[in-house]
């Protein structure tokens, strides 16, 4: 005689039913039913283009430069990039909808390899680096000659910032009516940095279009010295903001609010950028301004170990070279100028 379960004990089918493996429910994914993979498409059929600007998460980019297909659009950027500077100059590879149609919106999928980097930080003791342009080869460091004063030491930034990035440095002084800037430019006579003078109610145009030429420009410069002003005129129909300078504080007041880049119609690009009135190096490399000065270089390798370079520096061979005529005086003490402004 077989053994059955008491009555209580037994299962009653019509409450439970008949199951199987099929009736099992598998929970999906939490992030996704495709399992996550490292591995990116390599979007080989991305199209190359320039940053134009950078606004909130939305890239202006022009494809097809030179050619019959040029064309602007906007963009985003790829998850991927997502913790990646973009910026202004930048050379980028787009893919989506790349018609530039109102209402179409591409993706920058790669950032391709830049020649250089124009960066500055907060301030002197911010190691934080900010990229402000990128691919840029010329430094256009704009000045008033008066409203606002010069300042020696905030050029002096940019000659800098420009060496440590490798990139040639060009000084525009504007207002010349106001002011002789002669005694101001003596500052930096010694460095051989081109030097390009705005005439009385006219603009530098002609001069500066060879300079401009075959180059991507950055322009920098206090507020209110006339940069966006001049930005215009070489980029007629720009209309790129400006403003006055404060009458009782004699500061310029800050327009132009963002970077962009502009083809200039006889040739070469150049990039406005919003006037400072500060210029951190925290981020500098004191050995790449020394390099900036080739001819003092392999004199300077003739120092003693650890030398700073500096007027107060110990047996420091750029003294011997300009004590046996070998170095001008004002090359080194403009070079250790610029020293002291990455010191702080």
């Amino acid at each position: 005689m077989s053994w059955l379960p008491p009555d209580d004990e037994v299962e009653d089918d019509a409450e439970y039913g008949d199951y199987d493996e099929s009736d099992v429910r598998i929970r999906p994914n939490p992030k996704g039913n495709r399992p996550r993979t490292k591995t990116r498409p390599e979007h080989e059929g991305a199209l190359e283009g320039r940053i134009l600007s950078v606004d909130r998460g939305r890239y202006t980019v022009m494809l097809g430069e030179d050619t019959d297909q040029e064309r602007v659009i906007t963009t985003t950027r790829a998850r991927e990039l997502r913790k990646d500077a973009i910026v202004t100059g930048d050379r980028v590879d787009v893919v989506g909808d790349t018609t530039g149609d109102d209402g179409t919106l591409g993706r920058i999928v790669r950032i391709r390899p830049r020649t250089t980097l124009l960066r500055r930080s907060a301030d002197d003791t911010d190691q934080v680096e900010r990229v402000i342009v990128a691919n840029a080869d010329q430094l256009m460091i704009v000045i008033a000659a008066a409203d606002p004063e010069p300042r020696a030491r905030l050029v002096d930034r940019y000659l800098v910032a420009a060496y440590d990035a490798g990139i040639a440095p060009v000084i525009v002084v504007t207002k010349t009516d106001l002011a002789d800037p002669d005694p101001f430019l003596a500052n930096f006579a010694g460095l051989e940095v081109p030097v390009v003078r705005s005439a009385k109610g006219a603009w530098p145009i002609a001069e500066l279009a060879p300079i401009l030429d075959g180059h991507t420009t950055v322009a920098v410069g206090h507020s209110g010295v006339g940069k966006s002003t001049l930005v215009n005129a070489l980029v007629p129909g720009t209309d790129r903001a400006v403003g006055v300078v404060n009458a009782v504080t004699g500061r310029g007041r800050h327009t132009s609010s963002s970077t962009v880049s502009l083809r200039v119609p006889t040739g070469g690009w150049i990039i406005d950028t919003p006037g400072v009135r500060s210029f951190g190096l925290g981020h500098v490399d004191t050995a790449n301004v020394l390099r900036a000065f080739t001819d003092l270089v392999e004199i300077a390798a003739g120092c003693p170990r650890g030398c700073t370079h500096l007027a107060d520096a110990p047996d420091c061979a750029l003294d011997e070279a300009v004590a046996d005529g070998r170095l001008r005086a004002d090359r080194v003490e403009d070079f250790r100028r610029l020293l002291v402004s990455v010191n702080g």
